[in-house]
């Protein structure tokens, strides 16, 4: 068995990298489909537990599939060129989630309609 890379632990990088980053597009759309705990009855609850959780897991599972991508190798190939643009992108987005979770009520703090800001 004739292989151009003699060390196999290479390509379980790129596997767990792989892994990592479907798992970060996971953690992704599953903090965007706690969206609704925000809210009930038109009473801003704040994020809720799970939308922490994800909201901080999401970067991390990127942050090291970027890392186990570029870890200790020679060349970059196609694969790993396409998997480091979709971590990065991943990366930005989720990121900017994170930022979401920890903003301030979007309402105003006076329920669904917004009004607070305007009025007295």
């Amino acid at each position: 068995m004739n292989r151009t890379d003699p060390n196999p632990a290479r390509d379980g990088f790129l596997v767990a990298a792989v892994v990592l980053t479907v798992v970060s597009a996971g953690l992704l759309a599953a903090h965007f489909s706690f969206d609704g705990d925000t809210y009930q009855h038109c009473a801003y609850l704040g994020p809720s537990t799970r939308m922490y959780v994800t909201a901080w897991a999401g970067p991390l599972c990127s942050v090291a599939a970027l890392v186990l991508t570029g870890r200790r190798a020679p060349r970059f190939t196609g694969a790993r060129a396409a998997l480091v643009c979709v971590a990065a992108l991943l990366l930005l987005v989720q990121l900017v989630a994170l930022y979401w979770v920890y903003s301030s009520d979007p309402a105003g703090g006076t329920g669904c309609s917004g009004l607070g800001l305007l009025a007295p």
